[in-house]
């Protein structure tokens, strides 16, 4: 069973390996050559038999009980965010097998007549892929990357501008990748096939992919550099569209009266 098969338990053991086992409460007084928590440390911290944790990370027992998901979840001290994709694995959506296996890239005509009038933000739609549908000029104009027919994984992994774009590159890798994969836990017909082939074109994808980190970040700030006018700091906000496409709207705007509003207003 591959790791990509087993998903449920690759996610387990990722976390595992990230708990100290002395802020757990272990006490090892031998030298310990493992990272994070053993498996039987797990179990007795969870108050779960250690074989019957081993079955569920080796995957030999893929639908456990929500109580000993919950007394797992609470050992491994998961997040909001972890804790529901850990019940994403464990309990996925009873959906045809061929469920958003085509995705749907038409954005709605009123939100393309939205976006026309939002001349003076960064703003854009993207499918669950991360494919860019529509955005407003100012966005393509700030960055590349935010502009109908790019792809955000790809750009970031694949275009060589991206670290020039992105200052904090590293940190925009890893958010990226955790976020994906927190979407592709209930899209996976149609989201598959682009991990794959992500995996198999970029070395620093795969790595990411594989530590199996998720992450939904619907607020935030970044720094982007623009050609022209330096580095803007932006906030931003999503906004998940109502329908099965599964599209998100993505806004950012500047500190109102700042150097980046300043910024961004000439280049509007």
């Amino acid at each position: 069973m591959t790791r990509e098969d087993n998903q449920l338990g690759s996610f387990l053991r990722t976390r595992r390996e990230k708990i100290d086992a002395a802020s757990a409460g272990v006490v090892d007084t031998t030298r310990r050559r493992v990272t994070g928590l053993r498996r039987e440390e797990l179990a007795l911290l969870a108050g779960v038999s250690p074989s019957y944790y081993t079955r569920i990370e080796q995957g030999r027992d893929r639908h456990p009980s929500r109580e000993i998901l919950e007394a797992v979840a609470r050992a491994l001290r998961l997040d909001d965010t972890e804790r529901a994709y850990l019940w994403s694995l464990a309990t996925p959506a009873l959906a045809p097998a061929d469920a958003h296996a085509v995705p749907e890239h038409t954005v709605r005509p009123g939100m393309l007549r939205l976006l026309e009038r939002w001349a003076d933000l960064p703003a854009f739609v993207v499918a669950p892929n991360r494919d860019v549908l529509a955005g407003t000029a100012l966005a393509a104009r700030v960055n590349p990357a935010w502009s109908p027919g790019h792809n955000l994984i790809e750009f970031t992994f694949l275009d060589p501008r991206a670290p020039e774009v992105y200052p904090d590159w590293e940190d925009i890798t890893r958010q990226a990748v955790a976020g994906l994969r927190t979407t592709a836990a209930a899209r996976r017909a149609e989201l598959d096939p682009f991990v794959a082939a992500m995996r198999e074109r970029s070395e620093t994808f795969r790595e990411l992919w594989d530590s199996h980190d998720v992450y939904e970040r619907v607020i935030g700030d970044k720094r982007l550099r623009v050609d022209g006018i330096g580095v803007l700091l932006l906030s931003f906000e999503t906004f998940a569209l109502a329908g099965p496409q599964g599209h998100v709207l993505y806004v950012y705007f500047p500190q109102p009266e700042s150097k980046d509003d300043t910024a961004l207003r000439s280049l509007v």
